[in-house]
């Protein structure tokens, strides 16, 4: 006589919310870098979603931009002044905006978040890490913008926003279709998880 299967205990919490991997994952990275320190903070257990490849184009781009924008204006008022003062203003932007440049590929293959059965987890950081975890049920809005030159490469950003103004999210660099299905995810499970506020 064979026995059935057991089965594994049920979360008294409730059931973990549907997650459709093939769109959060879809045109992203295919994993989270971590910093090589031992006292780095862990990533645990579950799946974990990354931005969309996308933003980094558009991060390298915005901040390309700045970088001519800057040095040519450093350029023209040397042209018509004569002076060479605005170098120092403008050699402080430029460095600063190359160090992003070089460091904008890394910093964002560090972003990842990951739906748990009670609330959403969101990373960030080589330097400077940040987890944050935002419970379903304290959500007030679920909000999506882009701009143009986010629509122009498919990719926007969602921002949870809670009661507290300290747990509130923002995920820059979701595909569209990510970013939609997200918001309809959290929204539906956030609606089975109200608590009083």
């Amino acid at each position: 006589m064979t026995t059935p299967p057991e089965t594994p205990p049920q979360d008294p919490s409730g059931p973990e919310p549907e997650r459709p991997a093939g769109v959060l994952d879809a045109g992203t990275y295919d994993r989270i870098l971590q910093p090589r320190s031992e006292r780095r903070l862990p990533l645990g257990d579950g799946t974990w979603h990354q931005l969309a490849r996308a933003y980094v184009r558009v991060q390298l781009i915005t901040q390309g931009a700045v970088f001519v924008l800057v040095l040519a204006a450093a350029v023209v008022a040397q042209a018509i002044t004569g002076v060479q003062w605005q170098w120092i203003p403008a050699g402080v932007v430029l460095v600063v905006t190359l160090v992003g440049l070089l460091i904008t590929p890394r910093q964002a293959r560090s972003f990842g978040y990951q739906l748990r059965s009670d609330d959403l987890v969101f990373r960030r950081g080589i330097l400077w890490q940040r987890v944050v975890a935002v419970p379903y049920g304290r959500m007030q809005l679920v909000d999506i913008t882009h701009g143009p030159l986010d629509r122009g490469f498919g990719i926007a950003q969602l921002k949870l926003v809670t009661a507290a103004a300290s747990t509130g999210v923002t995920i820059p660099g979701l595909t569209q279709d990510a970013a939609e299905q997200l918001r309809d995810t959290l929204v539906a499970v956030a609606e089975t998880r109200r608590t009083g506020l």
